[in-house]
């Protein structure tokens, strides 16, 4: 990154957007659309912030590239799905197969920097396929850890199973 791109030497080029969230630029000093969300993105590229507010309301930004919150939410309910269909008992095929696609996933990520550190945490914290939940305990810990950077309140993952596959004891979900 050059020092004109560098946003620490470039005060027109802020480190924190409207949101609070720290601005993450990519490799040619651009802001990653994926990586940050709209209201911060159009802040950065010095779009109509009022409108950028209208438009992170998510039924006016159903039509537009997601941002990172779209993102992290719509993937945490694809993971949490996974886990709460995979089987209590899957065949090594099955194993291979969710460790390879958490592999693939967390190279092919839209948000450059959410994936550099999904794959940190599984080089600390193995991925966990031996049956289901483990595997649901697993994520859960994996999404806590994201939960915590982002300041948001931990869940606890004893009760990763009424949230995501059987639905609550109080019946809400029936």
């Amino acid at each position: 990154m050059s020092e004109e791109d560098n946003p620490v030497k470039n005060p027109a080029k802020p480190n924190f957007g409207a949101s609070g969230r720290k601005i993450v630029y990519d490799e040619n000093g651009k802001p990653c659309r994926a990586c940050n969300t709209l209201l911060d993105f159009r802040m950065v590229t010095n779009k109509n912030i009022a409108a950028a507010a209208v438009a992170n309301d998510a039924a006016n930004a159903r039509n537009c590239p997601p941002d990172v919150e779209e993102l992290g939410r719509s993937t945490w309910t694809l993971l949490h799905s996974i886990a709460a269909t995979y089987p209590d008992k899957p065949t090594k095929s099955q194993q291979e197969n969710l460790s390879q696609f958490m592999n693939s996933f967390s190279n092919l990520y839209p948000c450059f920097h959410c994936a550099d550190d999904f794959r940190e945490h599984i080089k600390k914290d193995k991925i966990k396929v031996t049956n289901r939940d483990e595997f649901g305990k697993w994520l859960c810990n994996a999404h806590n850890e994201v939960n915590v950077k982002l300041g948001k309140p931990k869940f606890d993952c004893n009760l990763w199973k009424e949230r995501w596959k059987d639905g609550w004891k109080d019946g809400r979900c029936d």
